[in-house]
């Protein structure tokens, strides 16, 4: 079938079978490559040429023609019809984007489509401050196949970062931990560690704290690293699975 479609909708479900009443397992979101696998009136089966997804989503917005040349750094971007006139349409961070013009304030990236140049950054600009790109989701709910401003689930929210700055990691927290390389059995934690659960996944700011989005507390949240892993353990029986770092 096709290769190299772009997603160019704000972002969208892509759900495990064809009807919105199945399971969404991730996300598309804006400037996404993606190939088709099968397609029907209604929906095309795809998958995503970043990580490899496959999954279904409805036929519509994409096209061929697509040059990516900056991306969203912000959490969420605003889509104007001409500069100074916006819309209810946000594009969420890591979207990738073709810029045709630009002037001091306004990126034109489609008819009737601009966007504020603070909002972006070159396609090859590099933001090695996983921290800043984390605390961007704090208290953003969380939701299940989530992976942008209205929503995000845990190993999205580790995704993230490395979608941002070009670079694979793995969508599913099961993948997630067979692709980290593990440490240690740490006792003591540090800025950049990465514990794994089964079917869960928290990043270390510091020392004492991590981040990560949780699904009793319903959002992303800061919690202490320790108290985490034993309301874990005690709460859903779970044991630290990996230690990981993150690698860039």
């Amino acid at each position: 079938m096709q290769n190299n479609l772009y997603f160019i909708g704000s972002f969208s479900n892509i759900y495990k079978k064809p009807s919105k009443k199945s399971e969404v397992t991730s996300q598309i979101i804006y400037g996404e490559k993606f190939k088709i696998l099968s397609k029907n009136k209604n929906w095309i089966k795809i998958k995503t040429l970043f990580d490899n997804y496959i999954g279904f989503i409805k036929n519509s917005k994409y096209t061929k023609r697509f040059v990516p040349n900056y991306k969203v750094s912000s959490l969420k971007a605003r889509i104007f019809k001409k500069p100074g006139i916006g819309t209810n349409t946000w594009l969420p961070l890591a979207s990738k984007l073709n810029v045709l013009e630009q002037n001091k304030s306004y990126a034109n990236i489609g008819k009737n489509k601009w966007i504020k140049v603070s909002d972006i950054k070159k396609i090859n600009h590099k933001d090695k401050n996983f921290v800043k790109i984390f605390k961007k989701f704090l208290n953003i709910k969380y939701v299940w196949g989530g992976k942008t401003f209205k929503g995000i689930d845990c190993s999205a929210l580790l995704q993230i970062f490395f979608n941002y700055n070009n670079l694979f990691y793995p969508r599913d927290t099961k993948d997630q931990i067979k692709f980290a390389k593990q440490n240690s059995n740490k006792t003591k934690f540090e800025k950049g560690d990465i514990i794994f659960w089964k079917g869960h996944v928290a990043m270390c700011l510091n020392s004492k704290h991590l981040i990560h989005a949780y699904g009793p507390e319903k959002k992303v949240i800061i919690m202490p690293i320790i108290q985490t892993i034993q309301k874990i353990q005690r709460t859903a029986k779970l044991k630290v699975r990996k230690i990981s770092k993150i690698k860039y």
